[in-house]
């Protein structure tokens, strides 16, 4: 007979409704009673408005001895599958009806809750494209921050306490455990993997590996798994087919790749009905434990080796954006790709729709019938090429005293070393990354006002400070380093905007000062006055504009503020130690 103090509020009502925070609160607490030798509750940080978070750690080993798979639920609490499928699975788990004797060889790492406030504000239509539960949490936390945004940035109380936990058990795969939006075809759950596209490419072949076990594990069950997120490229239109994207780190699935470590995004459709689609995360769950105990030992070694890799970065090219064909219509901030790469006729298992135009919008609106599968013929744009490449710096960066403590801070949360520099620099030898252009975002994105830099590095000699940091380039996170301190990285600090106010001049100068000042550099200075004069002559955009005219001469006058634009970190080749060399 079934413990009723372990079930969820899924079973107990026919998976019409899923629990809250109370029942999360109850059932960690039972499951570290039941299983006092195997299991742990832990409290490991508190949500905005107070609220604790909690992940149950299970293993009947030494879990800093064996392979950690960490099952992610409830970043968006709407998507509420893998709550109540880890629940299920982790009892079953626990209790040897699945899987016995893996937990011999591996822990679970099980967050039911992450976005707990998010979880607490609860109701009916939160989820109005979903089929079932009746009720359920809302996308943001309290904060009104999307969780699966913020992984870089780590603006997020939240956030801070799950790369705490992170850090602590080093998780060698994460499942980060979702609902699909948008349209209504034939598979039940897709699973994108990575490393396959990014981070090391010493770990591809394994990220393949887990990916496609664990579909055959899960097509041997009845379902129908999808090993990419279906992400059409235009819009709500079946015909314009997929486009595989490669995530940047503020989303999980880009995330632990920069780390060294697996990660698989789940998504069960939307479309099925909540009973249908606890199964499939719960045989996902099971089948992942059960990789993960027969292979966890050889995959920590692999991962081992990329730890060993990371740190001898320094002089080589890392690919950190990339661009997998073209897409219409990009959302969530993140940026169109136009350059169309390869693609290919995929047969996708679909149903029936039409596409009309809306009396409401006006809009082409799809319909789809679920009566009816049909194959849709359409394109797929899997293959991706880089965007981005940059060289990693041979010794590290720098980043000046002024802004050391609240990067560093940020490093730190994430676990990358950093050190202080004690002795101050004069005239140390640098690359240093002037802005020639900056786009700001005309709206917020996530809290913040993102900006897109466009400049070059250039040698030159900058006075380091005491009291500056030094990141070191050897070291194991150093691909997450670069994400985050190369400027025009997608998730960079600079791109998320935490140094938007060195782009912004402060010290301006009267027209009418300017123009004297302008006549005196011209008469003054022959060279000057015929690099202007072939300047208006060969650009007609800088001859027809007054301000580019006067700020020819305002940006060659000691006046001039050497340090706008200029990105306040700073590239180096030799190992900054902490005293001087």
């Amino acid at each position: 007979m079934q413990d009723h103090t372990l079930t969820t509020v899924a079973e107990e009502s026919g998976f019409r409704r899923t629990g809250r925070t109370d029942e999360v609160t109850r059932l960690c607490a039972a499951f570290a009673a039941a299983w006092p030798r195997a299991v742990r509750s832990l409290e490991f940080g508190h949500s905005a408005e107070g609220r604790p978070m909690r992940a149950l750690l299970a293993c009947r080993a030494d879990p800093r001895r064996v392979p950690v798979l960490m099952l992610q639920a409830g970043i968006h609490p709407g998507e509420s599958d893998g709550k109540d499928a880890g629940f299920i699975a982790l009892r079953e788990i626990l209790g040897e009806t699945a899987a016995p004797g893996v937990l011999d060889r591996l822990g679970i790492l099980f967050v039911p809750a992450f976005n707990v406030d998010g979880h607490e504000r609860f109701a009916r239509w939160n989820r109005p494209n979903q089929n079932g539960p009746e009720e359920t949490g809302w996308r943001a936390t309290a904060q009104n921050l999307n969780l699966n945004r913020d992984y870089t940035k780590a603006d997020a109380p939240e956030m801070r306490a799950l790369l705490k936990l992170i850090r602590e058990w080093d998780p060698l795969v994460c499942a980060d455990l979702h609902v699909t939006d948008g349209a209504d075809f034939q598979p039940d759950i897709s699973l994108q993997a990575e490393p396959i596209n990014q981070g090391d490419a010493q770990l591809y072949a394994t990220g393949r590996e887990l990916r496609d076990a664990l579909i055959a594990k899960l097509a041997a069950q009845g379902s129908m798994p999808l090993p990419f997120y279906p992400d059409f490229a235009k819009p709500d239109d079946p015909a314009s087919g997929f486009l595989l994207t490669v995530y940047s780190p503020r989303f999980s699935t880009g995330y632990f790749p920069q780390r060294n470590r697996f990660t698989v995004l789940v998504e069960t459709h939307s479309w099925k009905d909540y009973a249908t689609r606890v199964r499939v995360t719960r045989n996902t769950i099971v089948g992942l434990a059960e990789l993960v105990a027969a292979h966890g030992e050889q995959w920590s070694a692999d991962t081992r080796r990329a730890d060993l890799t990371a740190a001898r970065l320094g002089g080589t090219d890392v690919v950190l954006d990339y661009s997998s064909g073209w897409r219409e219509g990009a959302s969530d901030g993140r940026a169109d790709a136009p350059g169309a790469s390869g693609s290919r006729v995929l047969d996708f298992p679909g149903y029936a729709y039409t596409r009309n135009p809306s009396p409401i919008s006006g809009e082409p609106v799809t319909v789809y019938d679920p009566k009816i599968p049909e194959i849709w013929r359409v394109p797929f744009r899997d293959q991706v090429s880089p965007s981005l490449v940059v060289k990693a710096p041979l010794g590290g960066y720098v980043v000046p005293a002024a802004w050391a403590q609240d990067i560093g801070a940020h490093l730190a949360f994430h676990g990358i070393k950093s050190e202080p520099v004690r002795a101050a620099r004069p005239g140390a030898h640098v690359e240093a990354y002037r802005a020639s252009a900056v786009r700001f975002a005309r709206t917020p994105f996530e809290g913040r006002m993102r900006a897109s830099l466009t400049g070059s590095w250039q040698r030159e000699t900058q006075d380091v400070a005491a009291g500056a940091l030094f990141v070191p380039i050897a070291q194991p996170l150093s691909r997450l380093a670069l994400h985050l301190l190369e400027p025009e990285a997608p998730d960079s600090f600079a791109a998320w905007g935490f140094f938007n106010a060195c782009f912004e001049q402060k010290e301006y100068m009267e027209p009418y000062v300017a123009e004297q000042i302008a006549r005196a550099m011209l008469a003054e200075q022959p060279e000057l006055a015929a690099q202007f004069a072939r300047r208006l002559k060969e650009d007609a955009a800088f001859a027809a504009s007054p301000t580019a005219r006067l700020d020819f001469f305002l940006r060659r006058h000691s006046s001039w503020d050497a340090h706008y634009n200029l990105y306040p970190v700073f590239r180096v080749d030799e190992l900054l130690a902490s005293s001087p060399a």
